[in-house]
C-alpha cells in the first residue's frame, strides 16, 4: 500500500495558521512524524489565494529539510504543480489532473521524460461522473493522453473519486466497479483515493472510512491519500494487505507493529 501523507495541508485550521504565520517548526514536526510513520509520499498543499507558488517553495523547503521521503504537490492549478516541481530534490507525484480544463495539457508535457507520478481524477468539466461507464471512458482519454507523452500506466495514480455516501449511497459500489475495471485494463496502474469525502457529514466518521479501506483495497486499491499516524488506519492498512495476500509471511504487518505504526501507543 502507497501511503501519501495528508497533513500538510492549508485547508486544515491548524496547518492554515501555521502557514499565515510561517511557523515552521509546526511545519517540520508534520513532516517528521509523517515520515516517522512509514509515509511513502508527504503531500504539500498551501490552500492559498496569493502567493502559491511561493508558498508552496517554503513548504517543500521545510519538508526536505526534514526528510528525503519524496513529495506529493497539491494544487488545483496545474502550472503551480509544474512550476513547484523544480523545488523537489527527487521525483515525486503531482496532484492532479483530470479531463477539466487544461490540466492534462500542463501537467503532462512537464513531467513527461521524468520519473514524476501523477494523480489523475476521472472528472471533466461536467463534474464527477455518476456512472462507472462514464468515468471508465474519462479513465481511457486519460490514458490515450499519457500515451501521448510516453508516461507509463505505473506512473499514473487513478482517482476514481467517491461521493458522499450520505447523499449518494451507492458512491462505494460506483468507486469499487470502477476500480475493477482499471484494474482489468491495466493492472500497473495505481489506484488511489481521499477517504474524507465518503464520510462527510455522517456521525463517527472513522468507522465508515475504515470500512472503506478494507473493501477499496479489496477491490483493488493500492494507494491512500491518508493520515498515516492514525494509528487504527494504518493498522487497517496493514493488516488488510496482510489479508489479501500482499505481504509474504505477515512480515510487513509484523515490522510495522514493531516499528510502532499501529497498536497500543507506547507507555511513557
Amino acid at each position: 500500500m502507497i501511503i501519501i501523507g495528508e497533513k500538510i495541508n492549508g485547508s486544515i485550521p491548524s496547518v492554515g495558521k501555521a502557514i499565515a504565520n510561517r511557523d515552521a517548526d509546526l511545519i517540520r514536526n508534520l513532516a517528521k512524524i509523517q515520515a516517522e510513520a512509514n509515509a511513502d509520499y508527504i503531500d504539500c498543499c498551501a490552500s492559498v489565494n496569493v502567493d502559491e507558488l511561493e508558498t508552496i517553495k517554503w513548504l517543500i523547503d521545510l519538508i526536505q529539510e526534514t526528510t528525503d521521503v519524496p513529495i506529493c504537490i497539491d494544487s488545483p492549478d496545474p502550472q503551480v504543480c509544474a512550476d513547484a516541481m523544480q523545488f523537489c530534490k527527487k521525483a515525486g507525484i503531482v496532484n492532479s489532473v483530470s479531463l477539466e480544463g487544461n490540466k492534462i495539457d500542463t501537467i503532462f508535457p512537464a513531467i513527461a521524460g521524468t520519473g514524476w507520478g501523477c494523480v489523475a481524477l476521472l472528472c471533466d468539466d461536467s463534474g464527477i461522473p455518476k456512472t462507472s461507464a462514464r468515468r471508465i471512458e474519462i479513465f481511457k482519454e486519460i490514458m490515450a493522453k499519457a500515451e501521448e507523452f510516453d508516461i507509463a500506466p505505473e506512473r499514473l495514480y487513478i482517482d476514481p473519486l467517491v461521493e458522499t455516501l450520505g447523499t449518494n449511497g451507492k458512491s462505494f459500489l460506483t468507486f469499487a466497479e470502477t476500480t475493477k475495471v482499471i484494474k482489468e485494463l491495466y493492472p500497473n496502474v495505481h489506484i488511489t483515493s481521499g477517504l474524507s469525502n465518503i464520510s462527510f457529514g455522517l456521525p463517527v466518521r472513522k468507522m465508515i472510512n475504515m470500512s472503506f479501506m478494507v473493501l477499496a483495497m479489496q477491490a483493488g486499491m493500492d494507494s491512500a491519500i491518508v493520515d498515516p499516524t492514525n494509528r487504527d488506519m494504518m493498522g487497517i492498512i496493514y493488516a488488510t494487505d496482510a489479508l489479501l495476500g500482499n505481504d509474504d509471511f505477515c512480515m510487513e504487518y509484523i515490522g510495522a507493529y514493531r516499528d510502532n505504526i499501529f497498536g497500543p501507543p507506547p507507555k511513557d
